[in-house]
């Protein structure tokens, strides 16, 4: 039996940049950017990438290689078809409990799939009303 969302791999660098002009979320360990292509393609585009900053080479894959299998159980039921999707890996990635990075991923990707305007905004003061002038 085949699966219905197919998942192809983000490989060359216009891809990733083209991502990163989307909508992000950060939640946890992951950083998860996705933008909506919109050319009617049901597929899912799916990239990983890991700066230097979190370690090095071993450390880099490990967190790319958790990230693979998060996203491999999670979009699935949460992934918007037609949309790329860019993980990327945060310090906390490789040492992150599984359950706990599964959760972060969960709720990031669902958070990505509500629009914009449908999400609920932190309660804040109006802008100069929590300062007081002597």
């Amino acid at each position: 039996m085949s699966d219905p969302l197919q998942i192809k791999r983000l490989l060359r660098r216009p891809q990733f940049l083209a991502a990163a002009k989307g909508v992000s979320e950060a939640r946890g360990a992951v950083v998860i950017q996705r933008l909506e292509r919109g050319d009617g393609s049901p597929h899912i585009g799916l990239g990983f990438t890991a700066t230097k900053k979190i370690g090095g080479a071993v450390v880099r894959n490990r967190a790319k290689r958790r990230l693979r299998e998060a996203a491999r159980a999670m979009l699935a039921h949460h992934g918007v078809p037609g949309s790329d999707y860019v993980f990327i890996a945060r310090m906390g990635t490789t040492e992150r409990a599984w359950d706990r990075l599964l959760d972060d991923v969960k709720s990031t990707l669902t958070r990505l799939a509500t629009p914009k305007a449908d999400r609920p905004s932190p309660a804040r003061a109006p802008s100069g009303q929590d300062r007081q002038i002597p």
